[in-house]
């Protein structure tokens, strides 16, 4: 099984609702077909609401950013993909999501596996709810970065 496979298993039926979420709250499509998530021109990432959130989903850029491959990604504790300085932000951030079902301008240092830096700005990060309102997770999707 290929990464994209992988991921995609790993998302089930979350993955639609990644899309779902998106263009609900901002009135956008994520990406431009209705299932393109893989190869769109931005990273997208999600975790679930597992204690600390573990990463389901991520796309072919973003698993290029973090240097990993799907069965690496996948189970990650999102946190970790920040670096410890930053993560106290980073979780003030996902706080606000408690009481705003969406971030934007969000910006932030995050570490590859292989040890490189980037930055990430104007990210957005968003609650994944289904239509009852029952949250499963989180998303996020930045097409601006820039290694340090």
């Amino acid at each position: 099984m290929d990464d994209r496979a992988k991921v995609q298993a790993s998302a089930g039926e979350r993955l639609a609702l990644i899309a779902r979420s998106f263009q609900r709250l901002t009135g956008q499509p994520l990406a431009a077909t209705p299932n393109p998530l893989w190869n769109a021109p931005r990273a997208i990432l999600a975790h679930g609401i597992d204690v600390p959130p573990r990463f389901f989903y991520g796309n072919r850029l973003a698993l290029e950013l973090f240097a990993m491959s799907a069965d690496r990604f996948i189970g990650l504790p999102s946190y970790e993909s920040a670096e410890a300085d930053a993560r106290e932000e980073r979780t003030r951030t996902f706080g606000r999501l408690e009481t705003d079902d969406i971030v934007t301008g969000y910006g932030g240092v995050r570490i590859a596996a292989n040890g490189m830096r980037f930055r990430i700005d104007n990210a957005i990060i968003w609650n994944l709810r289904d239509d009852a309102g029952v949250l499963h997770g989180q998303a996020a999707t930045f097409t601006d970065w820039s290694p340090l």
